[in-house]
């Protein structure tokens, strides 16, 4: 008989309950019965247990003390607390060291059976449900997907899957999540289609019925809301994609309301010198080189690619007669810039507008690359988002944010683009002069697999400077990187599975503009 789960009961009248051990038994469960919370703590440290029953009165160690420790051990782990107290302190005090469930003494067999299904089965059944409604928006899905969608029903679309891909988080099906990862590598490929057939009309244009794109981001969906005496907050974090956000909204509802939530479209590359500069200069890369010459750096070219970011940006207020606002800029790249701000936050309310450029997402998804250990932590989707939750919720930025949640403020939080976790590798030649990113590539002579790309052999075509007479750019599309063919299996196995961006998906260019205030 399979088991349904391995209990642990921790009882100093452990005797007394022989025939309810007994009762689990039967039910097919292994219970280990001991008698004091430090064997208890012992056991934990060599052996797997599902849920631990404890009782709330033992000599030497208390229940409370010995659930403290069990959390301290494993913050995870199911406790159900078992008490003849019915007092309220001791269920307070209980709860609020997040015990699972309480029983009071004597106990019933079935109370005690009731309360480990709940638990137990509690993901199992959550599992089904969501697995069994994924199974039925499968095919809306696909139906959307084969009709041709627009740019607004792409993001509709894309919602959706995000959607999915964080309810299948919570459960265990690994075969559901496989359907999932495939219609998503079909929404991918059916989405590359779209944009390689409509982005250079788009661009060319600069037509209405295209999406609203990176340059037109501020003019669209930030300037309409600043106002003189307003503090209005433009957080500008690197990197973030829609289903970051989504992770990260719970825990900003806590302080802000959201007032509105959109996408908008990145501009091609999706990487931060051509995206973030188009966003603060309000205009495509091909003419922020044509206004300020100087300033504007291509890939190949010596010197930071972002460094004028604030100078765009006031020429931008300028052009939208938004000079007079009192604004102020501010990059942070380190701890220590991001613990100056929130120093200083209380100052800023001065100001109609402070940006705040915030870094972190993008050198976490660097250094994925980089660093074996951010390799461990950050394997996958899910870890990726983890990662995300865990460093926001102990950042300077949100710190400081909560400081002034009490004012009346408002906040736009965006990004430049998101990124994409590359598995295909793609042969790709080029001189010397070619550029080394993995999703996007702009060089002469580029030689490269066709199906893989969506290429401008004239760059003007995609709003692009031409960095030299025969430039030619290249977007890798779906989960596609670019190797080149020397030591090829090495490099393949190196970037293999880490966050990348410059390419086409929906990921890297779909991606959040959220407008909060405060509550």
């Amino acid at each position: 008989m399979s088991t349904q789960g391995e209990i642990l009961w921790v009882d100093d009248e452990i005797d007394s309950l022989k025939s309810q051990i007994l009762f689990l038994k039967n039910k097919g469960y292994e219970v280990t019965p001991l008698t004091n919370g430090y064997d208890a703590l012992e056991l934990l440290k060599e052996k797997n247990i599902d849920v631990v029953l404890l009782d709330e009165s033992m000599p030497g160690m208390t229940g409370l003390e010995t659930l403290l420790k069990i959390k301290e051990l494993q913050p995870q782990m199911p406790v159900v607390m078992v008490t003849k107290n019915e007092a309220e302190d001791i269920m307070d005090d209980a709860i609020g060291s997040q015990i699972t469930d309480y029983l009071i003494k004597p106990v019933n067999p079935n109370q005690v059976l009731l309360s480990l299904k709940k638990i137990m089965d509690g993901k199992r059944l959550v599992s089904e449900k969501t697995t069994n409604a994924y199974q039925q928006d499968f095919r809306n899905l696909f139906m959307a997907l084969s009709s041709g969608p627009n740019h607004e029903e792409w993001k509709e679309l894309y919602k959706r899957l995000v959607y999915w891909e964080l309810e299948m988080g919570k459960s265990d099906s690994e075969e559901m999540m496989e359907v999932f990862q495939s219609q998503k590598t079909e929404a991918n490929t059916e989405f590359f289609k779209y944009i390689s057939k409509n982005y250079s009309n788009w661009v060319q244009k600069d037509s209405q019925e295209g999406p609203l794109f990176s340059h037109r981001l501020f003019k669209k969906k930030i300037a309409p809301y600043l106002q003189q005496g307003k503090p209005t907050f433009l957080v500008v974090i690197d990197n973030l994609r829609y289903d970051q956000w989504k992770v990260l909204q719970p825990i900003i509802n806590d302080s802000f309301r959201v007032v509105e939530e959109d996408m908008f479209y990145s501009i091609l590359p999706t990487a931060t010198q051509y995206a973030r500069n188009a966003i603060f200069a309000g205009m495509l890369p091909i003419d922020i080189e044509a206004k300020f010459p100087l300033e504007w750096k291509n890939d190949d070219e010596e010197g930071g690619k972002n460094l004028s970011e604030e100078l765009f940006l006031r020429y931008q207020l300028k052009q939208l007669k938004l000079d007079h606002l009192k604004t102020q800029y501010l990059k942070i790249t380190n701890n220590e810039n991001g613990k100056n701000m929130e120093d200083n936050i209380h100052n800023y309310l001065s100001n109609d507008l402070t940006v705040i450029v915030y870094n972190f997402v993008d050198m976490l998804s660097h250094a994925r690359t980089e660093m074996e250990v951010l390799k461990e932590l950050a394997s996958d989707e899910v870890s990726y988002r983890s990662l995300t939750v865990s460093w926001f919720e102990h950042s300077p930025l949100y710190r400081a944010l909560k400081k002034i949640a009490d004012k009346d403020i408002q906040i736009i939080l965006t990004t430049d683009h998101g990124t994409q976790r590359v598995k295909t590798p793609s042969k790709c030649v080029g001189d010397r002069q070619t550029t080394t990113n993995l999703r996007y590539k702009h060089g002469r002579n580029l030689q490269y697999e066709e199906k893989d790309v969506l290429a401008f052999r004239d760059p003007k075509l995609a709003g692009l400077p031409r960095p030299n007479v025969s430039s030619t750019f290249i977007f890798a599309k779906g989960d596609v990187f670019l190797c080149y063919p020397n030591n090829y299996n090495y490099y393949v196995n190196y970037y293999k599975n880490t966050f990348q961006h410059g390419g086409i998906s929906l990921e890297e260019m779909l991606v959040p503009v959220i407008r909060l205030q405060s509550k």
